[in-house]
């Protein structure tokens, strides 16, 4: 059976969206939505810790069937790219303390799954999230948007998957 509580979780160490969405019917609604931010002067590992705090709790209060992750994509600042990934990390530890998949997707497959269009701006995301998807309380807040986001690519993809598998039976 494909998803229908998800929670989307674009991640970073200053700040991790986080939107867990539900699916009933031919509607999606963002049952909860936000942004966690860490201090920047607090240590690495204290940040982390505070990372894997607040996914669990989200976890814990909302039971969500997957947890959608937006996958890193290694750029020119290695030392970013390397900071996101422990994120993502302990973001997935929080997903396997609770039982619950993880699911990683592209940028890219995130915004052609909302958008159509591989290189949309985060307003285009935003904007189809509300207007061409009817997905009610898309937060306004950037990150927990993109949580949103990456919530509904895997609400898109475990269907799709859940079809096949049908099919393939």
């Amino acid at each position: 059976m494909f998803d229908d509580l998800v929670l989307g979780v674009d991640p970073g160490t200053a700040a991790i969206g986080l939107a867990v969405l539900q699916r009933g019917g031919d509607r999606t609604v963002v049952v909860w939505a936000g942004t966690l931010r860490t201090p920047a002067g607090l240590a690495p590992e204290l940040r982390l810790r505070r990372l894997h705090q607040g996914v669990a709790k989200a976890i814990q209060d909302h039971r969500p069937g997957a947890l959608a992750l937006e996958r890193l994509l290694w750029g020119r600042n290695t030392r970013s790219a390397m900071a996101v990934a422990q994120a993502s990390g302990v973001i997935m530890l929080a997903a396997a303390e609770a039982g619950i998949p993880v699911a990683e997707y592209a940028p890219l497959e995130v915004k052609m799954a909302v958008t159509g269009v591989g290189d949309a701006s985060k307003e285009d995301v935003r904007r189809s999230l509300s207007r061409i998807l009817r997905i009610d309380g898309v937060p306004d807040e950037p990150d927990a948007a993109d949580a949103a986001a990456v919530a509904v690519c895997h609400l898109q993809q475990s269907r799709l998957r859940d079809l096949v598998n049908g099919a393939a039976r």
